[in-house]
């Protein structure tokens, strides 16, 4: 892909450089700038091919995205034009207005309950490589911005809202995901339904919520990689025999991760942000997003058994494979399985 454009890593680089600027700033006119530098960064990176629906998808994810940039603006001009300071460490109702402003700008930014409807449409007409940039990297700064604001000002309004939208992108996460057959899509859902779970995780534990982050990546970097060499388009290659691999397989058994099945390592993050949220007062919004991986859990298993049935000739086939396919899919394998038991032994003996 990057081999393509020369000034590819370019772009790369101030899309990163506008992340890490946002993040690391103190004032919100700094997070503003870094958000918006990250933007100019990213939107070469969706157009480079040039085709209908890439630029379809960079025209709806520059508009989203310059609509959260102007409620975080709007939002932090609310709050300095009663107290002449950017803190939003006050609790009264016009700094509660503000903060919701931000919020909802930073949700828009992130795809999330009920912010949501641009992140498929947008997610599937791009390539593989650019949708693991959107899914993955594109998420950090608004997640990180949203840990500050709840350091900042934790009121009881802020966090029901806070598990309202976490229990929705469970909930659209899953039944989402139920009617789709274009593989792009459905991992866009999936990422949204995941993105519900670090948003009630973040209210409980600032550890949690990295945890879940940096294994939802990793699980992201096998699963596109997989699904970029093998140049899968729709699910119903899932179910061709005469393009059956070992690719395949591992596909399969990165969304059973996604979906959380143990002892898959997807189903360690679930476990800890259900582990330490069970004893909260937001009971019934965990119920929300257990629902919501109960029904993606769903069509991940039938498409499973669809698909383990009508491989039954597996050792039959002449497979014909690189050896770097089949170390990356035995990389697959083992960071799923063992990864999983291994995390899961190391937060047994830290919590107990």
């Amino acid at each position: 892909m990057f081999s393509n454009l020369p000034f590819m890593f370019m772009f790369l680089g101030v899309m990163s450089m506008g992340t890490i600027f946002s993040v690391s700033s103190l004032h919100w006119l700094g997070i503003w700038a870094g958000l918006e530098i990250n933007l100019i960064g990213f939107l070469p990176i969706l157009v480079y091919q040039k085709s209908t629906s890439e630029s379809e998808s960079a025209m709806k994810y520059f508009i989203i995205q310059a609509l959260g940039s102007s409620f975080i603006m709007f939002s932090s001009l609310i709050n300095y034009s009663m107290s002449f300071s950017w803190e939003i460490y006050s609790s009264n109702t016009t700094f509660l207005l503000g903060s919701i402003f931000i919020f909802s700008g930073l949700f828009m930014k992130l795809g999330v309950f009920p912010f949501h409807l641009w992140f498929p449409s947008v997610m599937a007409g791009l390539p593989w490589i650019t949708c693991l940039l959107l899914a993955t990297w594109q998420k950090l700064a608004p997640l990180f911005l949203l840990l500050s604001l709840l350091e900042c000002n934790n009121s009881y309004w802020l966090n029901i809202m806070l598990c309202m939208c976490s229990g929705g992108s469970a909930l659209i996460g899953g039944l989402g995901g139920m009617n789709q057959t274009q593989m792009r899509a459905l991992l866009a859902y999936s990422s949204i339904g995941h993105m519900g779970w670090m948003i009630f995780s973040m209210l409980h534990s600032e550890f949690i919520m990295k945890v879940y982050l940096s294994i939802y990546i990793l699980m992201s970097i096998c699963m596109f990689s997989s699904l970029w060499m093998m140049n899968l388009n729709v699910m119903k290659g899932l179910n061709s025999l005469k393009n059956y691999s070992i690719n395949h397989f591992n596909v399969m058994l990165m969304l059973l991760s996604l979906g959380g099945l143990p002892p898959l390592l997807g189903f360690i993050s679930k476990w800890l942000v259900v582990s330490i949220s069970v004893t909260g007062p937001y009971l019934i919004y965990m119920i929300m997003l257990i629902l919501g991986s109960l029904m993606s859990l769903f069509y991940y298993l039938s498409l499973f058994f669809s698909m383990s049935m009508i491989s039954m000739k597996w050792y039959n086939l002449e497979m014909m494979h690189s050896w770097q396919t089949k170390t990356f899919s035995l990389f697959v394998m083992i960071f799923n399985i063992l990864g999983g038991l291994l995390i899961f032994i190391f937060n047994s003996i830290y919590f107990y």
